[in-house]
């Protein structure tokens, strides 16, 4: 019963011990009141030095007081001050940029606009040619010579028969001049009684009809010359000649070979040779017809061409085409070329992009 009574009397003593004495807490309000002032001037002053160091920091603490998050953007955008150089200049703000362009891209060869097939007008034997792919001829330039005995003899039959045409209209007014003397003769006799009245009229008629025969004589020369005009015509189609300055860009023509009429040849291979006008050519291009309501001639664009990928130039819409395709679904343009690189050739294959900026694009999608 003692030992039960000790215990308790230690536990007790033991308990009061740990309890705070009333006057203790008393003067404790002072102190307490010392340190909070103390770390209210220390946030105060650390708030200072980082407002110094960096303004944009306030707005951080104070989202971070508040639980509110820090805009990303904001933090992103005010380094432009941070990141000032020793030398005091501030890097250069960025300028809002350009609405975006739409590139619009397609596919196309280059084509000489004027390139014509030369095919002999009539039929004969390649006697000689005088060109060779590559060259630059002139207009009116011999580019070969064919050989028809036919032709030629026909001229010189036209000739001869405009020669006979000529001999008899000589006889026919020789004629018609011994007719109107006769009736000169027939006519005074008559005056003196000596003729009679149906000789004079045997007189006129007469000359009458030398005039006519020498008219138709007269005809006979006309026809004479147009039959030696179309058989000189025949004769000098024999030599082949330029039709306009351009290069010979195909030949197909070998000396001792027969060609046939441009009447008789239905296909470009039968052509003796072919020429270009390299000097102005342009690109023919296919367009998805998706994009045909932002094309217009007068858009400026660039091209690329196979044979030279490291020389970009530049290309301007000049006509759009009419009609769609139907079987590849695009649209064809005719591009005019800007300062292209020296050495192109027709059927060079080429990549266009023509940049519509995106203000002019939405235009044209909302269009219906």
């Amino acid at each position: 019963m003692n030992t039960l009574t000790e215990h308790d009397r230690k536990l007790a003593e033991t308990l009061k011990s740990l309890t705070l004495e009333p006057l203790a807490e008393a003067s404790e309000p002072g102190r307490k009141r010392m340190r909070w002032v103390t770390g209210v001037l220390l946030v105060a002053a650390i708030s200072a030095v980082i407002i110094l160091v960096s303004p944009n920091s306030l707005s951080g603490i104070k989202n971070g007081l508040l639980g509110q998050p820090e805009p990303a953007k904001l933090t992103q955008a005010i380094p432009l001050h941070d990141n000032a150089n020793k030398s005091g200049e501030l890097p250069p703000i960025s300028r809002p940029s350009q609405p975006a362009a739409r590139d619009i891209t397609g596919s196309g060869y280059v084509v000489a606009p004027h390139l014509t097939a030369v095919f002999s007008k009539y039929e004969g034997k390649i006697t000689g040619i005088a060109a060779e792919v590559g060259d630059r001829v002139k207009a009116g330039q011999i580019l070969a010579v064919m050989e028809d005995a036919s032709a030629r003899l026909a001229l010189e039959q036209a000739e001869a028969a405009k020669v006979s045409a000529g001999l008899v209209l000589a006889a026919r007014e020789i004629t018609l001049a011994q007719a109107a003397a006769s009736f000169r003769r027939t006519e005074t006799l008559t005056q003196r009684a000596a003729a009679s009245r149906k000789d004079l009229e045997d007189a006129e008629t007469a000359v009458k009809q030398a005039l006519n025969n020498v008219e138709q004589s007269r005809q006979d020369v006309v026809r004479a010359d147009i039959t030696i005009r179309v058989a000189q015509e025949q004769v000098d189609e024999l030599t082949i000649r330029a039709p306009f300055d351009g290069t010979v860009t195909r030949l197909n023509a070998h000396i001792g070979d027969t060609v046939l009429a441009r009447a008789d040849s239905v296909r470009e291979s039968q052509s003796l040779l072919a020429l270009a006008d390299t000097t102005s050519m342009v690109i023919d291009a296919d367009m998805a017809e998706t994009n045909i309501s932002l094309l217009r001639p007068g858009l400026i664009g660039e091209a690329v061409l196979d044979g030279f990928p490291d020389r970009p130039f530049g290309i301007e819409i000049q006509r759009v085409a009419p009609i769609a395709s139907a079987e590849k679904g695009t649209i064809g343009l005719r591009l005019s070329l800007i300062n292209p690189p020296a050495g192109i050739r027709p059927n060079m294959a080429a990549r266009i992009r023509i940049p519509v900026p995106e203000s002019q694009a939405q235009i044209g999608e909302a269009q219906p």
